[in-house]
């Protein structure tokens, strides 16, 4: 009972085990985002020109005006960076919106920039689309300039706001909804109508996903540091809570909940710089290649999507230090992941005697393939010769689910373990990293919920020990 491993996620039983459990599950379009992994967040507007991180809202108009525009430099720079796409601060809490929004009077519009003839959401959804990335937009609730904000009247203007977006420059691949929520300039807080929020999205734009601290679609992972916790279930409850001071423990949103009612990844996001939005003061302090790759490693790595804050400067352009920064990330990711070291070995299945006597399988013949409600929750890996690892990745069977509980993984040279990692969820991807090992084999053991094995791929490799935590 043997089976090749011949490309670099191998297959060991993706339509095994049919979902039995009444659990949540990804829709197409969650799953879509889950296999966009990396992607870029730009932090733009009048903070950029103010030095600011969170502008009053009083800042005059004039003060936006990127001289050398650029968002097909952007959208270049993303893709070779090996992003897919592409989220903008299109109204931050400042209020000033980076199209000419008939329902504002603190725009592009009003600006210098163009002559008042600018659009910068036209400009980066047409690059996007040349380039193929996916094109998604911010849009704050918490808006310091309209004089509406803290009245009824101002959930109006938000739910017009979104559906003027949505009409302008769809197709948008991500709404981001930031919870923040202060005074406007009359003084007074908004009363959020989450509800007929999600339900205009809804209605206007079903294919697009939402993200805030509880969803509906996408939940934030509870920090800014682009860190997802070890432990990290797909599930959330919702029920009674809102976006901002409304959300649950961030200890709640790091890790998931288990038995949650509702599928809600983790999304991390994380800039570049120690700010948001772009300061020269920081141009020494952009994070390095390796500094993303360990970033990437405990995002992507512990099944979330990682989010890369990248803000233009002053001219409108991406900073030659950020450009170099995502390059040697990119780099990274290339030469670390590019050989599979099982791509010409083998897999052993262990099945239990309780469902050897109950399915009268004859082992000797096994075929996974063609088994279905198997409990073989173990597989040992043999290579065809001794080799260096120090990095393994499983993937589990996300659209059946998420259920593997916990997992172990012992490495062999010949008949000695040399190794052991335990761990616990794997969801979309789980990368793990350990001191190099020379290796002739390794065995996985899970832990399922429900007695499956949902794994739906394995890999190794040997990373540049400098990547690696000791």
């Amino acid at each position: 009972m043997r089976q090749v491993l011949s490309y670099l996620l191998v297959l060991l039983c993706a339509t095994i085990n049919a979902q039995v459990k009444n659990t949540p599950l990804p829709t197409k379009q969650q799953l879509a985002w889950h296999e966009m992994e990396f992607y870029l967040f730009v932090h733009f507007g009048p903070n950029t020109f103010t030095d600011k991180e969170w502008g009053h809202g009083d800042e005059p108009e004039d003060i936006f005006n990127p001289t050398q525009l650029d968002c097909r430099q952007w959208a270049r720079i993303a893709k070779q960076a090996g992003a897919k796409g592409i989220i903008i601060t299109a109204k931050h809490h400042d209020g000033f919106c980076l199209w000419p929004s008939k329902y504002s009077t603190h725009t592009v519009r009003e600006s210098k920039w163009k002559n008042g003839k600018g659009d910068v959401l036209k400009e980066l959804s047409q690059a996007c689309k040349e380039v193929g990335l996916k094109f998604g937009v911010y849009i704050s609730p918490w808006d310091r300039n309209h004089p509406k904000y803290g009245t009824a009247a101002y959930n109006d203007v938000y739910v017009n706001t979104m559906k003027e977006i949505f009409a302008g420059y769809s197709p948008i691949w991500e709404l981001w909804w930031d919870g923040a929520n202060g005074e406007g300039p009359n003084g007074k807080k908004q009363v959020y109508d989450w509800d007929r929020f999600k339900k205009t999205v809804k209605t206007i734009s079903p294919r697009t996903v939402v993200f805030s601290d509880v969803g509906p679609h996408i939940r934030w992972v509870g920090n800014e540091r682009g860190i997802a916790g070890k432990t990290n279930w797909n599930y959330l409850d919702t029920v009674g809570f809102t976006p901002g001071l409304g959300a649950p423990h961030v200890d709640t949103l790091n890790q998931g909940n288990a038995f949650g009612k509702t599928w809600i990844p983790a999304e991390c996001d994380v800039s570049i710089r120690p700010g948001w939005f772009y300061h020269a003061n920081e141009d020494d302090k952009v994070k390095s290649g390796e500094q993303l790759f360990d970033l990437y490693l405990k995002s992507v790595g512990r099944g979330s999507n990682l989010l890369l804050n990248v803000p233009p400067d002053r001219r409108g352009l991406i900073h030659e230090n950020d450009s170099a920064a995502l390059m040697a990330f990119k780099k990274l990711r290339d030469e670390n992941f590019a050989k599979n070291l099982l791509s010409d070995a083998k897999a052993y299945w262990e099945i239990s005697e309780e469902a050897f006597l109950k399915d009268s399988i004859n082992y000797r013949t096994f075929d996974r393939r063609g088994a279905y409600g198997i409990n073989s929750q173990s597989f040992l890996v043999q290579l065809p010769e001794l080799r260096k690892v120090n990095c393994i990745m499983l993937r589990e069977a996300i659209h059946l689910g998420q259920s593997i509980e916990n997992f172990r993984i012992i490495l062999f040279n010949n008949d000695r373990q040399v190794g052991e990692i335990n761990g616990t969820t794997i969801g979309r991807k789980r990368i793990v990293t350990f001191p190099v090992q020379t290796i002739t084999s390794f065995k996985v053991t899970l832990k399922d919920r429900y007695g499956n094995d949902n794994v739906s791929g394995a890999a190794a490799f040997l990373l540049d020990e400098k990547l690696v935590e000791k």
